[in-house]
């Protein structure tokens, strides 16, 4: 059976002018265009595709990855509408189309959105819709404080970000907590803050307490052997300067440099930090 709005496995059948056929071995058949067929092609290699629809609601076979398949979630933007929706990126050539009906508030182009993808049942193609109450909520929170989760950046908002936790729950990044580049869209490691009683989530990008330094701390380590033993900002250096060549806080870079410093691993001049004599005479070569 060949899935649309999935990837399939499927061997090569034979060659057109418009490209290889593919087959499931059960009689099943999908066109895999001539710009997306390998140099060596040849009948029976299997391949690993993603099958939509195209503008006839014939199925077709892309080696494109697209951005979300049937049942998942994805933040994507709005870039074009119709009488009867609007279109949203999804990384392929036809966009995703989500009915009016389907849009929990009216969509505007240029703006992102949560969504989901099924397959309509009647005409076979990927639908999108943006209701998502019954996937995404906080009614029975399933996370804890200080738990590392998978966040889908979804939604500027004007103190930070709104974000998918888990592909099941609502939760926010804060502004204060960015220390590295967020973009819409973006899928990222991220640490359970706060859980407060009426069922909101905080997160922030990074561990806190000791943890976090020791994770820090290993990470200026690395930042300094890849500047060849000298790192160019120390506990008097600006905060922004610091943010901007470690991707940390004022506060968490103080706090590992301390833990280092207390173990004889580096020295911190002020505005450099660079490994100490001790160090670089007990690294291996």
């Amino acid at each position: 059976m060949i899935r649309v709005a999935n990837y399939n496995r499927l061997s090569v059948e034979r060659a057109t002018d418009n490209g290889v056929y593919l087959t499931d071995g059960e009689g099943n058949e999908v066109l895999l265009p001539n710009r997306y067929v390998p140099k060596e092609c040849r009948a029976g290699d299997e391949m690993e595709v993603f099958v939509y629809t195209d503008s006839e609601d014939r199925p077709v076979a892309t080696t494109e990855r697209p951005k979300i398949v049937e049942g998942g979630i994805a933040a994507l933007q709005a870039v074009g509408f119709n009488n009867h929706g609007v279109f949203l990126d999804w990384g392929l050539p036809k966009d995703l189309f989500v009915p009016k009906r389907n849009q929990q508030a009216p969509m505007i182009v240029g703006e992102w959105y949560v969504a989901t993808l099924y397959v309509d049942r009647v005409t076979g193609r990927a639908v999108g819709s943006s209701k998502l109450n019954r996937i995404i909520n906080n009614d029975a929170i399933s996370v804890r404080p200080k738990e590392e989760v998978d966040i889908l950046v979804a939604v500027r908002k004007s103190k930070g970000f709104r974000v998918v936790i888990n592909e099941r729950h609502w939760g926010m990044l804060y502004d204060n907590q960015i220390f590295t580049e967020v973009k819409l869209g973006m899928r990222m490691k991220a640490y359970v803050r706060k859980i407060a009683e009426d069922g909101r989530i905080d997160v922030s990008l990074q561990q806190e307490g000791f943890d976090q330094v020791k994770v820090a701390a290993d990470e200026i380590l690395r930042m300094i052997d890849e500047a060849g033993g000298v790192l160019a900002v120390g506990d008097r250096s600006e905060p922004e300067a610091v943010r901007m060549a470690t991707g940390m806080s004022k506060k968490i870079f103080k706090r590992a440099v301390g833990y280092l410093m207390s173990h004889g691993m580096v020295e911190n001049g002020g505005t450099w930090v660079k490994r100490s004599a001790k160090a670089d005479a007990t690294k291996k070569p």
